[in-house]
């Protein structure tokens, strides 16, 4: 300010000598006038040059000059420099805090106080169905139909959430949402969904799992209870008291069957992925697969009997753990000795498929399983034919272990089965987990990689 006094005043000071010179008092007056006008005029233009600037300019866009409307600039240019750091900052931030809404894997649908859309996420617009482009602006209420919703979001006690249908769900995909509504700032609101199918199904699962453990376990000890009263309160003889506890016996080792595979289903699940440093050659595991399914032929149809053959068509080793790939093969091959009739055929092979990966196989003449059964085949404790399974010892757990097992070991399960066609159970194991030599031919029982018989005379 003192700069600008003094230029003001030697201005003045100069024009007043000036004017002096050349008219007197009255030039000097003159002078001095027109010192005023002059400064007066010049000042506004610079005032007007800021002035429009601020109005419609940005900060690079700043006038260039000295003194006290300079000053004013420059202070103006900076403060608009800091405001547009700022502005660039909270955009940053803002971006950031939506990427990490569209990352979430919970929906999100704000709306303003009247219920329309605001914004959305893509996974609250896969849920619901919304299509962004088209459905910002539109009423919730418009979009999402389903009375369970309407009923929620017009009564106005957001305290709870609900469930309800996904848009994608179907009879035989069922999809199922929990939506909880959240109100915030000026009557708006922050609509939250979340995927909970996988909960409800293992819900679901739990209670039946509770119920058919409880269910397969009461029934033997039932049984138990009565022969165990029986031989206490009447008088049997040697013979009658020898067919109850073989009876019990029977019902004991069903109970220890069943105790056993569910050990060790929670073995499977609870334990890491084997190694690759364990190897064991078909040889060893159709062996396996051929005492066990030789001796459950021989106790369930002793009169007619089976023709089972055992086919190993390429030398392979696999890596994995022994008695997890004995209890999945023997499983598919102890299914397929109770499903089939006396006087069918069962065959095992073992063989190469492409790429390196190698394929265990059973193949049964049985009364095979319609398509609508395949998807839950293993799951716990299901059957197709409940009494043909206790019948023959099943426990209805076979499958779910043998499911568990090769997922271990990276491979795949896979049914091919049609009524009145047989079955075909098969483990697909990767290349990583097989080591081949040159493909065999058959040999006679008991050499394997071939083995044919019946359940009488099962060597």
């Amino acid at each position: 300010m003192l700069w600008r006094f003094t230029v003001f005043a030697l201005i003045h000071l100069l024009l007043a000598l000036l004017g002096w010179w050349l008219g007197g008092l009255a030039g000097v007056l003159g002078g001095v006038i027109a010192a005023s006008v002059g400064w007066f005029l010049i000042d506004l233009f610079r005032g007007t040059r800021v002035l429009i600037w601020l109005r419609d300019g940005s900060a690079a866009d700043a006038p260039r000059m000295h003194g006290l409307w300079g000053e004013v600039s420059d202070r103006a240019r900076r403060a608009f420099r800091l405001r547009e750091q700022g502005v660039r900052d909270a955009d940053a931030r803002l971006q950031e805090f939506l990427a990490a809404i569209q990352a979430s894997p919970i929906g999100v649908v704000l709306l303003d106080e009247e219920g329309r859309i605001e914004w959305c996420n893509a996974i609250g617009a896969l849920q619901f169905g919304f299509e962004t482009d088209r459905d910002l602006g539109q009423h919730i209420g418009n979009l999402v139909r389903d009375p369970a919703f309407t009923a929620y979001f017009t009564g106005g006690e957001f305290d709870h959430d609900i469930t309800m249908p996904g848009r994608q769900s179907t009879a035989k995909m069922p999809v199922r949402l929990s939506v909880h509504l959240h109100p915030y700032g000026q009557g708006r609101k922050l609509l939250l969904s979340r995927d909970v199918t996988a909960l409800e199904q293992a819900e679901v699962m739990r209670r039946d799992f509770v119920a058919n453990v409880s269910h397969e376990i009461r029934t033997p000890l039932t049984v138990l209870a009565g022969f165990v009263e029986t031989l206490r309160d009447l008088p049997l003889s040697g013979e009658e008291r020898a067919r109850y506890l073989e009876l019990m016996d029977r019902q004991t080792q069903r109970m220890q069957t069943l105790v056993n595979d569910l050990l060790t289903l929670s073995r499977l699940e609870g334990s890491p992925s084997p190694g690759m440093t364990n190897w064991l050659t078909v040889t060893e595991l159709m062996h396996n697969c051929e005492q066990e399914g030789s001796a459950l032929s021989r106790l369930l149809y002793p009169p007619d009997g089976q023709a089972i053959s055992f086919e190993v068509l390429c030398n392979c080793e696999i890596a994995g753990v022994r008695n997890e790939l004995i209890s999945a093969l023997s499983n598919l091959v102890s299914n397929a000795v109770r499903y089939t009739p006396a006087g069918g055929r069962i065959v095992v092979t073992w063989s190469a498929a492409a790429g390196g990966q190698a394929v265990f196989s059973v193949t049964d003449s049985g009364p095979g399983i319609a398509p609508e059964h395949h998807a839950r085949l293993t799951e716990r404790f299901y059957r197709v034919d409940s009494s043909r399974s206790r019948e023959t010892g099943g426990t209805g757990l076979g499958l779910a272990i043998v499911k568990h097992v090769a997922q271990r070991h990276g491979a795949q399960l896979e049914i091919e089965s049609s009524p009145g066609r047989g079955s075909r159970f098969s483990i697909v194991f990767p290349a990583s987990r097989v080591r081949c030599g040159a493909p065999q031919g058959a040999t006679q029982a008991g050499q394997l990689p071939k083995v044919e018989t019946t359940s009488t005379a099962f060597s």
